[in-house]
């Protein structure tokens, strides 16, 4: 599997809200479905009650099952 610093390499960064049951416990990447992207750091704002933390993201990049994933950079909270 690639590291972090070669996907980011050839992949853009975003700021998004990320659902996730658990934040704390859950992977580094994740399927396009489980991503909202956001223009900014300040419109990434965390919404604990619906699951959905803010982060620093690159991607996507397509998985062996043909689903699109992003990677975790690192949490906002």
């Amino acid at each position: 599997m690639p590291t972090i610093q070669q996907l980011m390499q050839g992949s853009t960064t975003f700021y998004a809200l990320i659902y996730t049951p658990n934040k704390q416990n859950s992977r580094k990447r994740f399927p396009e479905n489980c991503v909202f992207k956001m223009a900014s750091e300040q419109e990434a704002k965390a919404q604990p009650d619906k699951n959905l933390y803010p982060a620093l993201i690159c991607g996507p990049a397509k998985s062996s099952e043909g689903y699109l994933l992003y990677y975790l950079i690192e949490w906002l909270d």
